[in-house]
């Protein structure tokens, strides 16, 4: 039983081919957590070892949620918002997820244009960071650290290389690459007090890759789809490139034997699990809406089954994959320097703009593979960046039904939504910028939201909808049931595995510092905090305002709000019944009625 959705209903566009939607997703999904997050946690986490509970955790957590997002999706043909037209009382769920990814869209966006400011930066004959004579540069700075002379402690006064620096004043000194980062980039205050001025150039690359991304995403899926053709898949091509390049320099064998050499012992420790857990809710891009955006533009048969699977294979080993290209890396820095892997390996933006950078600087021809990686990076994030933007402005669109029909509305919409994110990225464009970036980046899309989110989801479908009866949904669009453990997934062990994370998170919660020194302000909490449960509160404040705005007892308004709204291709689809009718005479007014009441 259910409620029609009323007139004005606009049938939606779909994909041109079913490959665009594995691509959007794709380009979606694997992004930069796939390469700067994940090879750092296996190698902190005890190598091979890591791959145990990351894989336990996928087909636990990742693949059942990831098939659960994009199966509703395609079920309800509507966006993060309508989609929970399934059980409307728990609407707060499309909320909370256009909260999310308006939040991602507005600081990840961050990421790419440091990525593009520094790609600019990689087309000269020497790379700016590569040495101490800018006017950016401290005495401080030094390119070759002499670590090796100053190993034994009776030389702690010698001067070392070329720098007139002693070996005591050698602890202190500072790497010409984290100079460029902190003092030219990003000309870093003291703290979140000061924001200080605005960096131009910064404004210009932020510019620049807001007008690329609403270009991508201005005439809807059929311009995203052919796009991320080439976002998608290019950034293999380089990754395969820097592999090879990799593999051939000195140091690399012991880099990707730092990687993968299992430490069994790792197994005991609780945040191993966590990090396995938090990892693949971030790469699988799980809770923000946008996969259930995206699915809700494939065809109504479409065995969206085999594709989760699909896609999860692809996101994981990409994960996997891009280790040993970052190690093989960091490890050839390491021999470089004389020092040991640990003391290189980083993840998230110091590994992207640190680390790596300063690999690159020590290769031959430098500006080319600088070039080359910082216009993978700029992929990566790129197609991240308009399927978030796309998921976001589908959801806001689901909300005005046909009878809102305006020939430009979808681009007046995309516009608006990059113009308010442009504006709030200027907040970090500026000297404190990077710890209002922190801020984004620690609460407002944080493991603990995302989790949440994740539980709710399963919850609802499982226990409220019925796990059951989605299933036999999902078997009326591909034409077969899948395997159970899909559904005991949703009703025990997914809910179970989201909420002990969470709970973990919450009860080992640290206080958000910058580099390890920068302690922030108490007030700078309160605003990180108003930013995490300014999602994680749609879900319960929407439950209670229906419940109380509703007529009769608790029972009644329960059922009531509980009742899916269905929408006009429902009654195309979801009629296996009306041969029973067949008998009746055809044509006649009675037939009709009773088979759309039959239906409904």
């Amino acid at each position: 039983k259910g409620i029609l959705m009323g007139p004005g209903y606009q049938e939606r566009e779909t994909w041109t081919r079913q490959m665009d939607f594995i691509m959007s997703c794709v380009g979606f999904a694997v992004g930069l957590g796939n390469v700067w997050r994940f090879p750092y946690l296996c190698y902190k986490n005890g190598g091979g070892v890591f791959l145990i509970p990351y894989l336990l955790i996928v087909f636990v957590g990742g693949i059942p949620i990831f098939f659960l997002e994009i199966s509703l999706g395609q079920f309800m043909k509507a966006g993060s918002i309508n989609v929970w037209n399934i059980a409307p009382l728990f609407k707060g769920l499309g909320y909370a997820s256009m909260v999310i990814v308006f939040f991602c869209n507005t600081y990840y966006i961050m990421v790419l244009a440091w990525g593009f400011y520094y790609l600019i930066k990689s087309f000269t004959a020497t790379l700016p960071w590569s040495s101490c004579n800018n006017e950016w540069n401290t005495p401080s700075c030094i390119e070759i650290f002499h670590h090796q002379d100053c190993k034994n402690a009776s030389f702690a006064n010698i001067t070392v290389g070329s720098s007139n620096m002693t070996c005591a004043d050698l602890a202190d000194a500072r790497s010409p690459i984290i100079e460029f980062w902190e003092n030219k980039v990003l000309s870093i205050s003291s703290g979140l007090d000061e924001p200080g001025k605005m960096n131009w150039e910064l404004i210009l690359c932020l510019m620049a890759v807001w007008v690329l991304v609403y270009f991508c995403v201005w005439k809807g899926v059929k311009s995203t789809g052919k796009i991320v053709y080439f976002t998608a898949t290019f950034p293999y091509v380089v990754l395969i490139i820097l592999l090879v390049r990799g593999v051939t320099l000195p140091g690399a064998y012991d880099g990707i034997m730092y990687y993968i050499k299992p430490d069994w012992s790792k197994l005991e420790e609780a945040q191993v699990w966590i990090d396995a857990g938090t990892q693949i809710f971030f790469s699988y891009a799980i809770g923000l809406g946008a996969l259930t955006a995206l699915g809700s533009y494939n065809r109504f048969n479409n065995d969206c089954y085999k594709d989760a699977f699909i896609l999860a294979l692809i996101n994981s080993g990409t994960s996997f994959f891009a280790g040993f290209v970052v190690f093989s890396i960091l490890g050839f820095m390491a021999a470089e320097q004389g020092v040991d892997i640990s003391q290189v390996a980083e993840s998230g933006p110091g590994l992207a703009f640190i680390a790596y950078p300063k690999a690159v600087s020590l290769m031959p021809v430098a500006p080319l593979w600088a070039a080359l990686f910082f216009f993978m990076l700029l992929l990566l994030g790129l197609d991240s960046q308009f399927v978030g933007v796309e998921g976001f402005v589908t959801g806001i669109l689901d909300l005005f039904p046909g009878k809102y029909y305006h020939r430009y509305k979808r681009e007046i919409a995309v516009a608006i939504c990059c113009l308010l994110c442009f504006i709030i990225d200027l907040s970090m464009v500026t000297q404190g910028g990077m710890y209002v970036f922190q801020l984004f980046d620690y609460y407002s899309a944080s493991g603990m939201t995302l989790l949440w989110q994740a539980f709710w989801e399963c919850i609802v479908v499982a226990w409220v909808y019925g796990a059951d009866r989605f299933m036999d949904d999902v078997a009326r669009m591909i034409g077969y049931r899948p395997f159970p453990w899909m559904k005991w997934c949703w009703s025990f062990i997914t809910p179970c595995v989201c909420m002990g994370i969470f709970l973990f998170h919450l009860v080992n919660y640290k206080p958000l510092t910058y580099n390890n020194v920068y302690v922030y302000p108490w007030w700078g909490e309160v605003i990180g905090w108003c930013l995490a449960l300014s999602s994680m509160l749609c879900i319960p404040v929407s439950l209670l305002y229906k419940l109380f705005r509703a007529k009769g007892t608790f029972k009644e308004r329960w059922a009531h709000l509980t009742t899916p709204v269905w929408g006009a291709h429902h009654l195309e689809y979801m009629a296996p019944d009306i041969k029973s009718l067949s008998s009746m005479s055809p044509g006649t007014d009675d037939n009709k009625v009773i088979i759309f009441e039959s239906v409904m």
